[in-house]
Parts: structure tokens; C-alpha cells; sequence
């Protein structure tokens, strides 16, 4: 443990330590979670890049939404096993830190990219003959970019905000990964100014994301209403179905856990947030689309049926 006027110069994640005797049952829970999380989000890119029917801009969206649900189970999982595995889990100040930015990065991008998504499906819906010449392959690429750009900004801030502060009262994280609440806990020196600056950050992602989600289903819902045919509503809400409950699920344990406000009084709540959020929502992604998408059903299906002929031949 760091005394007082002594640097961090690495950190001891405590995880579960107080489920001790529900150690061994959590690591294999987790080990199943990000292996099905694997499994599934590298068969929906491989399902997106192989079937003809899916070369579309939303699955282009959905394909980097699965790679986004690897990393960003990647960063957390294999540390949480290990702290499971151990009881506890140490790292350097620097492997924390590293933690933190790519934590930073694929939270944030996966934010702008479901914002993305859902103006994809405004532009699919409320202005279709524009669509081909609105989503081109250099406009796909460019939103995804500038999703993955404004992810690193927003990364590189709020890492640099954080490691900059005095680490000095302890190096116990009472956590499974490098998160910013339990680490400001362990400050030694004045928070107040970078923790307004980071939730800043956190509060503009967020709403901005948000906020283009909110308009552009806005603009659809009117769209769906003056479709006069049942059949042809629940066939065009049936194309953002997926989507709404991706974002419902993301944004809602996200805003829980960082917009909640004095965040850290009930720190076993936190942990059990940020395991949805972190472990649980990568994995359902790709079950999400799979079970509630018809085309992604389809193209499963005869991805299965190409499977079964190949063997057979």
C-alpha cells in the first residue's frame, strides 16, 4: 500500500474479493460470456462480409459495431478473469492507464456509432430515393472515421485528465478494472477541476449522441405514421428494431452509472452496472440483431445451408 507522500506506481484491483467463496463460479461465468461474445460478434463481422445481401450501409455500421463489442469486451475480461484467478489483480500505472484510454475509446466510439446507425436508418426511411448517393462507400467510411475520431479526443482528454492526478493514499482499486470513480477515490491532491472537465466530456458524448438519435427516430416515427398500410409500418419499424433496443440497453446503464450523481456510495451497485455494461450488452449485441433482423436471419441460414452442402460434397 502507498503511504502518504509516496507516488502509485502500480495498482492492486480487488474485483469480487468480498463474493470470495463465488470466485471460482465467476470466472467460468466470465470465461463463457466473452467466449460467446467472440463467438458472436466474429460471426456477425463474417456473416456481414461474406453474404452479397449484406453489403449494405447498416451492416457496414453493424459490422464495426461488433468489432467495437470485441475490444471493448477485450479490455476489461481478460483482467477480470485474472483477478478472479488470483483473488486479486495487479498492474502497473501504466497497463491502468492504458486500460483506461482504450475503455475511453470504445465506449465513446460505440456511443457516436449507434448515433450513427440511427441516422443511417433516418436517411433508409425518411429519405430513400437519396439514400444511394447520401451513403456512399467514401460517406460510410467517413462517419465511422469521425466516430473513431471524436472517441479518441474524447480518450486522450479524459485519460490525461486522470493520470495526472496524485495517487498517493492507497494503490487497492476497490474494482475489476481501471475505472475513474474508484481511482479518484485514491487521489491525493485536488480533483475538482478535472473531474468537471471529465464528466464534461462524458455529459457532451453522451447527449450529443443521444441526441442525434432522438431527432432522427423523431423524424421516422412521423415517417412510419403517414405509411397508411399496417404491414407496411411494422415492416419499416421493423428495420430499426434491433437498433432502438441496442440503444436502450447501451445508453441506459451508461447514463446510470456515470450521469447518476455521487457515484460510489453503493460501489457493489457500480460493479454490477459495469459488468452489463461492459461484459453482458457486447455479448446480446449480435443475438439482438440476429434474432429480431430477417435478413440476418436469412443470410444465417444460408450461410448454414452452404455449410451443409460443402460438407456433404
Amino acid at each position: 500500500m502507498a503511504g502518504n507522500g509516496t507516488a502509485v506506481t502500480e495498482f492492486i484491483l480487488l474485483g469480487f474479493q468480498r463474493w470470495a467463496e463465488l470466485q471460482t463460479g465467476l470466472f467460468f461465468v466470465f470465461l463463457l460470456l466473452y467466449l460467446i461474445n467472440l463467438g458472436g460478434n466474429l460471426g456477425v463481422m463474417a456473416l456481414v462480409q461474406s453474404d452479397p445481401r449484406l453489403q449494405t450501409p447498416m451492416y457496414f455500421f453493424l459490422s464495426h459495431l461488433s468489432f467495437l463489442d470485441i475490444c471493448y469486451a477485450s479490455v476489461i475480461v481478460p483482467q477480470l478473469l485474472e483477478t478472479l484467478r488470483n483473488d486479486k489483480g495487479t498492474v502497473t500505472f501504466e497497463r491502468c492507464a492504458t486500460q483506461f484510454f482504450f475503455f475511453t475509446l470504445c465506449a465513446s466510439a460505440e456511443c457516436f456509432l449507434l448515433a450513427v446507425m440511427a441516422y443511417d436508418r433516418y436517411v433508409a426511411v425518411c429519405k430513400p430515393l437519396l439514400y444511394a448517393s447520401a451513403m456512399t462507400p467514401q460517406a460510410r467510411l467517413g462517419l465511422v472515421a469521425g466516430a473513431y475520431g471524436g472517441a479518441a479526443v474524447n480518450s486522450v482528454v479524459r485519460t490525461g485528465c486522470t493520470f495526472s492526478i496524485s495517487f498517493c493514499k492507497s494503490n487497492h482499486v476497490d474494482f475489476f478494472f481501471c475505472d475513474l470513480p474508484p481511482l479518484l477515490k485514491l487521489a491525493c491532491s485536488e480533483t475538482r477541476p478535472r473531474e468537471r472537465l471529465i464528466y464534461l466530456l462524458a455529459f457532451l458524448v453522451i447527449a450529443t449522441s443521444v441526441s442525434v438519435i432522438l431527432v432522427s427516430y423523431l423524424f421516422i416515427l412521423r415517417a412510419i405514421l403517414k405509411i397508411r398500410s399496417a404491414g407496411g409500418k411494422a415492416k419499416t419499424f421493423s428495420t430499426c428494431a434491433s437498433h432502438i433496443s441496442a440503444v436502450v440497453l447501451f445508453f441506459g446503464t451508461l447514463i446510470f452509472i456515470y450521469l447518476k450523481g455521487n457515484m460510489g456510495k453503493s460501489l457493489w451497485e457500480d460493479k454490477i452496472v459495469s459488468v452489463f455494461y461492459t461484459v453482458v450488452i457486447p455479448m446480446l449485441n449480435p443475438l439482438i440483431y440476429s434474432l429480431r433482423n430477417k435478413e440476418v436471419k436469412e443470410a444465417l441460414k444460408r450461410a448454414l445451408g452452404r455449410m451443409k452442402v460443402s460438407r456433404v460434397e
